[in-house]
């Protein structure tokens, strides 16, 4: 990775300029833009029906759909980091216009009748590949937009989406905006670390400390609080800390009813499944129920072990609560495997771990970092980095940026956006792509720098894994370009690469104590390992519960009380109780924001993402042939393959479940298939 000190290679495409824009610029941009579009629209609707081509009509409007993306999309990301409220307002304006712009386009007959035009007119059997998959792909969402319905009923469409686009947009500021606090005595956060204690800002005019909602705050307290009503009154407080939402959600889920019913789906979820991997709710539901009945016993078992160490702890509460959970895990991987959270995170310094693990994959895909120095971006923690191809090729592929610590209206969690897409323009050159990962690492406090516990580490390494998504994919069409994928294939690239952060050679690299730079000792690395599938089954009865909540809503006939179906779930299904009904649906953030009905996704992706490791990487992980194969035949194409056919020519043969069942069950796969493997379509 080269330093800001050395100089950048000159790249066909300049570096993002984050600093050029005002509150007024991002609206009028934005609107420039969607006028643009309109006006092009208008011209292909007028046209004759004998004059539609594939040219005039498809190719128009994917060139149009490119340059909105990179002219005006980009603009809605400063509602998630910009510390500036003034952007912030403006880029949710902006969102909100070209949302708006979308479910006008969409309700659009003339331009269905434009393409269907075009398609009889067309020579099909001439179009390339990803050219007749664009066409395939454009007639198929004009018809789930309801194009071929009647007049009134495509009128009754865009007014609910319209209303879904607002409700998830109130749903997402309030989401990014949140900067609640719970506060605690230096008595009451016993347990909890000292350095992480010591980052804590005092709570105005007491002698209590601040706590706040961000993962290195909140975190620390779930799992380190030896007071059990602290812990509970923490999360309590997390649970509910966006109840401001939870209206805002059920009123989303009630119109998302009402806009299958028009379309005439069974149910929301059928309408969100089709065009994906999974095809159908039920398939989905058949999925999560054979995984729910081989996890329970696992389970259960495991949870029976952990209130044997809450008793021992000195609890003598029978109930195993919600606020008792990461705690439990926490002591049990440190009472069973010797292994100290806090003793790990001492190997895991930021600053060390940012670079090897960039090391790490300019390694395994052949790529190159150059830090832009004097990078103009929206705060100055943010890093500009333009990489490069180092393969035989050597080009240029995009930029990356890393937003990596927490502050005040930032988003709380860590995600990866695809600020601008890769695409051939129509003069034949290239656009290329920006992306930016937003995480919140903790930072450094006196004495000691930021340190990340391994599961941060790990977290890091899966979000590299969709910025490469989206710097190494290399499509025609913009609509196709990196992680525009089936969201429940989306995930398992990254789930894939999570591998890394659990084998020895690669642990060994990437750590270095903070005090000494001696890398995790062999015994230390051994037990991070073994820790990997201690209590996994309440883990991903976890992801579960999630996974069954979000489908339970989105198939659900009838109002539902969604607080109490969310205390109901998670006792039934993570075999955990609740102190008290609290709104923790109101921060499921993946239901309002593009993942509802969806969630299932990160379960289901693990079946290809544990197959893809163990059949290419798992003898050598960091082998050059095996990454270039991955990024061959997984990254380059994007969405413009179906992707069955991207993990056949990358496995060679047809993906099966026997690695994801030896992952999460232990065992032989063998012995597993034989108890009938959870259905995947």
């Amino acid at each position: 990775m080269s330093s800001s000190a050395e100089k950048l290679t000159p790249a066909p495409q300049a570096p993002p300029d984050w600093t050029q824009h005002t509150p007024d610029s991002i609206v009028s941009i934005t609107k420039s833009a969607i006028e643009r579009s309109r006006a092009l629209q208008d011209t292909i609707g007028a046209r004759l029906a004998e004059q539609q081509t594939f040219d005039n009509v498809v190719e128009a409007l994917a060139q149009d759909e490119a340059a909105l993306d990179i002219e005006a999309d980009h603009l809605t990301f400063y509602q998630y980091v910009s510390p500036d409220k003034t952007l912030r307002d403006a880029s949710v304006e902006a969102d909100r216009l070209i949302r708006e712009f979308y479910i006008e386009s969409s309700a659009r007959k003339d331009i269905y009748l434009a393409l269907q035009a075009a398609e009889r007119n067309t020579d099909l059997a001439a179009l390339e590949p990803e050219q007749k998959r664009l066409l395939e792909k454009m007639l198929l969402n004009a018809r789930r937009a309801g194009l071929a319905l009647p007049d009134k009923k495509r009128e009754k469409l865009v007014e609910i989406k319209k209303k879904i686009s607002d409700a998830t947009l109130a749903f997402s500021k309030n989401f990014n905006e949140e900067k609640g606090t719970i506060a605690f005595t230096r008595d009451e956060l016993e347990g909890v670390p000292e350095d992480v204690v010591n980052g804590y800002s005092k709570e105005e005019g007491t002698d209590k400390l601040a706590v706040t909602f961000k993962t290195p705050d909140i975190l620390p307290v779930f799992k380190y609080a030896r007071n059990a009503d602290t812990r509970r009154r923490a999360y309590e407080a997390f649970e509910a800390r966006l109840a401001i939402n939870t209206d805002i959600l059920a009123e989303t889920v009630r119109l998302r009813r009402e806009h299958k019913n028009v379309l005439g789906y069974k149910t929301h979820a059928d309408y969100v499944i089709e065009p994906k991997m999974a095809k159908t709710a039920e398939n989905v539901n058949t999925f999560l129920a054979d995984l729910r009945e081989k996890l329970t016993p696992v389970g259960k078992a495991e949870r029976e072990k952990l209130l044997k160490l809450k008793n021992e702890d000195g609890d003598s509460d029978p109930e195993f609560w919600i606020h008792d959970y990461r705690y439990l895990d926490r002591l049990f991987i440190e009472k069973t495997l010797d292994l100290d959270d806090a003793e790990v995170k001492k190997y895991f310094p930021v600053n060390v771990v940012v670079k090897v693990i960039l090391d790490l994959y300019q390694d395994l895909l052949q790529v190159r970092f150059e830090l832009v120095p004097d990078a103009k971006v929206w705060h100055p923690d943010v890093q500009q980095f333009a990489v490069w191809s180092t393969s035989e090729e050597k080009e240029f592929l995009g930029y990356m940026h890393l937003d990596l610590f927490p502050r005040d209206n930032k988003y709380s969690h860590a995600a990866v956006w695809g600020l601008v897409p890769g695409c051939t323009k129509l003069d034949g050159t290239r656009q290329y792509p920006v992306a930016a990962m937003v995480a919140n690492l903790a930072k450094p406090t006196p004495g000691k720098p930021a340190l990340m516990p391994h599961n941060d580490v790990v977290t890091f390494f899966h979000e590299m894994g969709h910025a490469f998504h989206q710097l190494c994919s290399k499509t025609r069409y913009a609509r196709f370009h990196g992680t525009h994928v089936a969201r429940d294939f989306v995930e398992a690239p990254s789930q894939m690469l999570e591998n890394w952060c659990w084998e020895p050679k690669e642990l060994k690299r990437m750590s270095s104590h903070y005090e000494t730079q001696q890398p995790l000792p062999d015994k230390l690395i051994e037990r991070i390992i073994k820790s990997r599938f201690v209590n996994q089954g309440l883990a991903n009865l976890r992801q579960l519960f999630f996974a069954s909540y979000d489908m339970k809503v989105h198939t659900s006939e009838e109002e539902l009380d969604m607080t109490a179906l969310w205390d109901q779930l998670r006792e039934e299904i993570s075999l955990v109780k609740s102190s008290k009904a609290v709104p923790g649906q109101s921060s499921f953030g993946h239901i309002s924001s593009g993942y509802d009905a969806g969630y299932y996704g990160y379960l289901y992706s693990q079946v290809f993402s544990a197959d893809m490791y163990e059949t290419v990487f798992s003898k050598d992980p960091m082998s050059p042939e095996a990454g270039a194969r991955y990024r061959r035949h997984i990254l380059l194409p994007g969405g413009s393959r179906d992707e069955m056919d991207l993990l056949k020519s990358f496995l060679g043969r047809e993906p099966t479940s026997d690695a994801f069942l030896k992952k999460l069950l232990g065992g032989s796969a063998e012995s597993l298939q034989s108890e009938g493997a959870p259905a995947v379509v």
